[in-house]
């Protein structure tokens, strides 16, 4: 239940002359508008600011899963102003970049429906086979699996020019997607977690088949010769026997292959396996267990050699790396720590460590948020790179001397960035945005430790209002919204987020809570929220709330949550079915989030289907807990506003979601709106989509909390017909 975005609204076409949507004139914000004039005294939430919705939308390309061979480096491209149509981009070693798939090409798989690393940099001669017997050129072409058919095709970079058209490299899918759900519908094959097979012929992967009403996994071998486009048979099942895998990693020699795998009722943070098995004539035997187990969390394998491997394992509490040989030896602590070295499996294809060229270990280590190091596997020390980065995202590349990865900072946009090792030489090779605004409107976030219920740590981070225009009439103070991440296994650091400047610059507060159950933080933090979802987290964003009154930073009475489909789920709790509900919260903004439990697990897709028996309980069983904490039976006449935005191809939280708890608070005269968005799945992806849901949440504040945002569209709230 993660999510990528909560969207924004398209900006009123007369907000450069100072009117508002409905014409009005935005009283009071003319001085701070004149250049150089000091900050003036405005209400807080009709603060001017230069962040649009539109601009946040539009001006964000999403870059993930970045690798990298010699000199040439990856990643996939997100891009909202193109109705979030993915590309994959190329870099090369003299600096030429080069977006490798024109529209309509769309590299996204929907394994598992988050999906992952969706493309492989295969050598050219594999990508585009010479016809007529001539020379194939040097290089490397790709192999990605396309959203519409999620089928996997072969391009050189010819492709990027429209001279060539991908080559198809698996079957046609024989199940469609239903009329009118847009591109991407319920596939009958799809792919991930890309590796080329030891001989160069083919793609090992992850394929998950969807075949009446029921959905199995293997891992098998695509031929690159394009064979198994017109013939099924061609793609050879290499291991089966469990309902997920992920990792497959063949050996340096090919001799044998090493993967990750799980079973219902478990999710991937909470136990998983490692197996190994030879390969003879290109065929894995039967695969035996190396490491983990229902108790322990075992990630990333990296062969050290043909006999021994290193693992991301959390069995002592923390995800940190040991060496695991094959010979019956015991597995070897690299640098134990009470740190993070890995992160939750919500994608496949990315790694958090990567093996350099001399032996060492490039790895993401942290408490929270995460530090790029240089790990000597023979000595043990760790060392810290000093970059002009400080947040890291968990997912590496590493070959040779260089590294690639994914980091920003509070005031520095996500990039994707490339270090040598060798010559402590630091690129920048995209950013998400590239013109950031003015960093006096940007939010310094504080990492707090607050105390919960029962004494409970929570992790927090504070983004206070700022705006070098306004400042606050004299005593007054902020409304803030409490933000609840999704998953709900998943963990918030302090990235710049320009969805977070949309609000602050405008004089509403934001605090990001980690409650119990987010990652980064160990096991033991991980698991507080076993069997307590919708009691533990809610009451870790009261005491977020709560702490925010005491330390005199909030409004107690312009208090609003908000949070995307786990978050959302939290957020609807918490004003329904918390022991608070209806007095700490004066709004609630859910996108796309879980009201009703029996409806999810009854409908919910298959990676998540049996994830509420760790956070709830298993049905049946526990049906009376189930009825008991959802937040659709629970909403009475104090029930706070509520603002509902969901995608109607959502595949994980669907539209009745939101349908269910919008029928119960109109049933109640609740203000509420709802709105639904056509095409858009689980995470906002268009920019149309995100600049229209962030106005409207804006909108729904301000007439909720007492204050009118200046050339803001006023969402139409209704009281139902209680």
């Amino acid at each position: 239940m993660t999510d990528r975005a909560a969207g924004t609204a398209e900006k009123a076409a007369d907000e450069a002359d100072g009117t508002t949507g409905s014409g009005q004139e935005p009283a009071g914000n003319e001085a701070a508008l004149d250049a150089g004039a000091q900050p003036a005294a405005i209400p807080y939430g009709t603060w001017p600011s230069p962040i649009g919705a539109a601009e946040v939308a539009r001006g964000r390309a999403h870059i993930s899963f970045p690798m990298v061979i010699g000199g040439d480096a990856w990643w996939q491209e997100g891009r909202p102003e193109e109705g979030g149509r993915v590309t994959i981009v190329h870099r090369g070693p003299g600096g030429r970049q080069t977006t490798l798939l024109p529209a309509p090409w769309n590299a996204r798989t929907r394994v598992h429906e988050y999906g992952g690393r969706s493309y492989l940099p295969v050598p050219r001669a594999a990508a585009q086979p010479a016809s007529g017997g001539g020379r194939v050129p040097r290089g490397h072409g790709i192999v990605f699996a396309n959203y519409a058919d999620q089928r996997l095709y072969a391009a050189g970079p010819e492709v990027a020019q429209d001279k060539q058209a991908p080559r198809p490299l698996t079957p046609d899918p024989a199940a469609p997607g239903p009329a009118g759900s847009g591109t991407g519908g319920a596939s009958a094959l799809r792919y991930a977690d890309f590796v080329l097979s030891p001989d160069g012929t083919e793609i090992w992967c992850v394929r998950e088949r969807h075949e009446d009403g029921k959905v199995s996994r293997a891992i098998v071998a695509v031929p690159l010769d394009g064979s198994a486009a017109g013939n099924p048979d061609a793609i050879r099942q290499l291991v089966t026997g469990s309902d997920f895998f992920a990792f497959p990693t063949p050996s340096p020699d090919g001799s044998r292959l090493a993967w990750i795998c799980w079973n219902h009722p478990h999710m991937p943070w909470d136990g998983t396996e490692l197996r190994v098995a030879m390969v003879e004539n290109g065929v894995p035997g039967k695969g035996r267990l190396v490491k983990g187990g229902l108790g322990e969390s075992v990630l990333a394998p990296a062969w050290r050699d043909n006999t021994s491997l290193y693992v991301a394992t959390d069995w002592t509490g923390w995800w940190n790396i040991y060496q695991v040989g094959l010979g019956g030896e015991p597995p070897q602590a690299l640098y134990p720590a009470e740190e993070e070295f890995a992160g939750p499996l919500w994608q496949l294809g990315g790694r958090p460590f990567g093996v350099l060229g001399d032996g060492r270990l490039a790895v993401l280590h942290g408490r929270g948020s995460m530090r790029l190091g240089l790990l000597d596997p023979e000595t043990f020390d760790l060392t810290d790179l000093d970059l002009p980065l400080s947040v890291f995202v968990p997912t590496l590349s590493a070959n040779g001397t260089v590294i690639v990865g994914s980091a920003g900072g509070p005031a520095e946009p996500l990039s994707v960035f490339r270090t040598d090792v060798a010559t402590s030489r630091t690129d920048i090779l995209q950013r998400e945005s590239e013109e950031p605004p003015d960093a006096g409107f940007l939010p310094v976030p504080r990492q707090v430790d607050l105390e919960g219920r029962f004494g409970r740590v929570v992790h927090a981070l504070v983004y206070p209002p700022a705006n070098p225009d306004a400042k606050a009439p004299p005593g007054e103070l902020p409304p803030f919204v409490v933000w609840v991440h999704g998953g709900p296994t998943s963990c918030v650091v302090a990235l710049l987020d320009m969805e977070k400047a949309f609000f602050t610059s405008r004089g509403i507060g934001i605090i990001d809570v980690n409650y119990g159950g987010s990652t980064g933080y160990g096991r033991l933090y991980r698991e507080r929220l076993r069997r307590q979802w919708g009691v533990v987290d809610v009451e870790d964003a009261v005491a977020a709330a709560r702490w925010l009154v005491s330390n005199g930073l909030a409004d107690p009475g312009r208090l609003a949550i908000r949070g995307a489909s786990a978050g959302g789920w939290t957020t609807l709790a918490a004003v329904t079915t918390g022991l608070t509900a209806g007095t700490v919260f004066k709004a609630a903004a859910s996108y796309f989030g879980v009201a009703d439990l029996q409806g999810f697990a009854e409908r919910t897709h298959d990676f998540e289907s049996r994830y509420l028996d760790g956070l709830i309980g298993p049905l049946p069983g526990f049906d009376a807990i189930y009825a008991e904490r959802a937040p659709v039976g629970h909403v009475t006449d104090q029930t706070c506003p509520i603002l509902l935005l969901q995608g109607l191809d959502d595949p994980i939280v669907m539209p009745q979601q939101a349908e269910s708890i919008a029928a119960d608070v109109a049933a109640h005269g609740i203000r509420h709106a709802y709105l639904a968005f056509d095409g858009e799945s689980h995470g906002f992806r268009k920019a149309e989509t995100i600049a229209t849901a962030l106005e409207a949440e804006l909108s729904f504040y301000g007439q909720i909390l007492g204050f009118t945002p200046p050339a803001i569209p006023q969402v139409e709230l209704s009281a139902g017909s209680g």
